[in-house]
């Protein structure tokens, strides 16, 4: 009788040795990094050493110099495209849209008519704390609204991995607390495969499952360490107190 073998794992991210320049600059240098299947991975650093670059590439608006990006077993710039949803730092809602007509937008983009775009869209609108606000205009939505409608948008097409630009960078510092909390409990709900990019290490922490640190230009890796620490988590925990120690200490090094 022979033995079952199963298929190997393919995991949804990896990089290997991504190396990438700019007009005779190296933003990037011998990345190596791998996301686990319905993992949070935060990355951080300095500014400048390459962490919205490391999103690019991943995204596929980009091609690494040097390197390989593999995206759920593709390393094709289009077909990494087609497994991303990728939010941005803005939140980029267009201003003659109401809310629902903006959290449909990437799925239209999908070919999918608006009408049908918006059916889909309705239900996940008082999940996200924004019931009532369908028709609203983005001008007169709070920050954090912006944000969730945005976050929104990015979920619905339902592609396997989500890359967020310092989604709450924008933020002053009370809206951007409370945004943490929702997306920690949004994420609850819809599991699905992160990977984070921000310069705040205690969001880092308190998001993600692994944090991974990036050195000054060219970024390259050069900590990894896994937050084991239960959720829903506190700043003023002393194990999360320790761990923003660590990470501080590898961003030092």
């Amino acid at each position: 009788m022979k033995a079952h073998l199963e298929a190997p794992v393919t995991e949804p991210l990896s990089l290997e040795n991504v190396t990438r320049r700019y007009r005779g600059l190296t933003a990037l240098a011998g990345v190596q990094l791998a996301l686990r299947s319905g993992e949070v991975l935060a990355v951080i650093g300095p500014s400048g050493c390459g962490k919205s670059t490391l999103l690019e590439l991943v995204a596929g608006l980009q091609e690494p110099d040097e390197g390989v990006v593999t995206v759920l077993g593709a390393t094709s710039a289009a077909e990494r495209r087609a497994s991303c949803a990728y939010m941005p730092q803005r939140d980029l809602l267009l201003p003659w849209r109401d809310a629902l007509d903006n959290a449909g937008l990437a799925l239209e983009c999908q070919g999918i008519r608006r009408a049908e775009a918006r059916r889909r869209a309705a239900p996940l609108f008082e999940r996200f704390g924004l019931a009532e606000f369908e028709h609203v205009r983005p001008a007169e939505l709070s920050g954090g609204m912006r944000q969730r409608v945005a976050f929104l948008r990015t979920l619905l097409p339902g592609r396997p991995l989500l890359l967020l630009d310092e989604p709450f960078g924008a933020l002053d510092s009370i809206t951007r607390a409370a945004m943490q909390e929702w997306l920690a409990e949004a994420l609850a709900q819809e599991p699905r495969t992160v990977l984070l990019v921000t310069h705040d290490v205690e969001e880092a922490i308190f998001l993600a499952d692994r944090v991974a640190v990036l050195s000054p230009r060219p970024g390259r890796v050069v900590a990894q360490l896994d937050v084991q620490l239960p959720r829903p988590r506190s700043t003023t925990d002393p194990a999360f107190v320790e761990l923003k120690r660590e990470t501080l200490e590898a961003l030092r090094t």
